[in-house]
């Protein structure tokens, strides 16, 4: 069996799908405590890093994704498939998975 390297610049996102990088989870609270490993909780936010060619019509043709390499995301909690590349997070979504672009 053949190994396969994947690095983000060879991952290609299919249909609506986005490829975001997340964002550092917080080490301490607003009052000074630090968190355990454990306590912290799955970052929201991240950094898109590639997109999909958009979703199919039902006559062929391509809805746009409203997002781009660049925007800073907030996505739904428990969404996507969480992807370990390189050290760094990532997570594969779906477009309707995404609730806001963060200015």
């Amino acid at each position: 069996m053949a190994a396969i390297s994947i690095n983000v610049s060879t991952v290609k996102p299919l249909g609506d799908r986005v490829f975001v990088k997340v964002s550092a989870s917080e080490e301490k609270t607003a009052g000074g405590i630090l968190l355990p490993e454990t306590a912290k909780e799955k970052p929201q936010i991240g950094e898109i890093v590639a997109v999909g060619p958009g979703k199919r019509n039902d006559d062929g043709s391509r809805s746009a994704i409203e997002v781009k390499v660049g925007d800073q995301v907030l996505y739904s909690k428990y969404a996507g498939t969480d992807i370990k590349l390189g050290g760094a997070d990532y997570v594969l979504l779906s477009e309707k998975d995404i609730l806001a672009a963060v200015a």
